[in-house]
């Protein structure tokens, strides 16, 4: 267990006290849930640390979210990358959706077990979550275009962030394609700029900004 916090102290070395046995208590959970119901591959558990928990947390080395914004973690499965960036940021808001139920079971334990207090999980689709958010976060649950359609209105009009407001992705593998559509808009970074274990070398952060279409 010490060697799995080392990995996020790592890259982190700020973590309080609280973070540190906060992010402890996720691989037993993990463990005990997983055998449950399948919310993360079985061959991934032995590397929750790297492959879950660490992936998730590159969303802060790109940015670091004030006090008091506002996410949605879109397609959050088992509670990544928002648990982890819950635990992160705890003075700000993650609202967790997944339209697999036993999923959001998931999260809504392991979050109430490791006593987070600013994360909210509904099993629902995004295009009926009635709130607002300045980010919407989500790890490869669907093509980009699909992403933004989905959550267009879901964003505040306020930027708060030295980025504008909208979608980060963290996604693997040639997206050339799927990107083309945003040219110059969009920011796509390797995740090998903020991490050096092997795991990083396919993977990367895509951020699109998205106007609030609402009128």
């Amino acid at each position: 267990m010490n060697s799995d916090i080392a990995l996020i102290e790592k890259y982190f070395p700020e973590l309080t006290d609280l973070q540190k046995e906060q992010f402890s208590q996720l691989k037993p959970l993990y463990e005990e849930w997983n055998a449950q119901i399948n919310v993360i591959s079985r061959k991934d558990v032995a590397f929750l640390y790297e492959r879950h928990v660490l992936h998730s947390l590159s969303i802060a080395k790109f940015i670091s979210f004030k006090k008091g914004a506002k996410l949605m973690d879109l397609g959050c499965g088992g509670g990544f990358p928002g648990i982890p960036l819950a635990i992160l940021f705890p003075e700000v808001s993650f609202t967790l959706i997944d339209s697999i139920g036993k999923k959001i079971k998931v999260v809504q334990e392991i979050s109430t077990a490791i006593g987070l207090q600013n994360i909210q999980a509904h099993h629902m689709r995004a295009e009926k979550v009635e709130d607002t958010f300045d980010f919407v976060i989500t790890r490869a649950v669907a093509p980009m275009m699909d992403l933004v359609k989905w959550t267009r209105k879901k964003y505040s009009k306020i930027n708060k962030h030295e980025i504008d407001n909208g979608v980060i992705a963290l996604k693997g593998g040639d997206l050339s394609a799927e990107l083309a559509t945003w040219g110059n808009r969009k920011t796509v970074l390797s995740l090998t700029n903020y991490f050096e274990e092997d795991f990083f070398e396919t993977k990367q952060i895509i951020h699109i900004p998205v106007k609030n279409k609402n009128k």
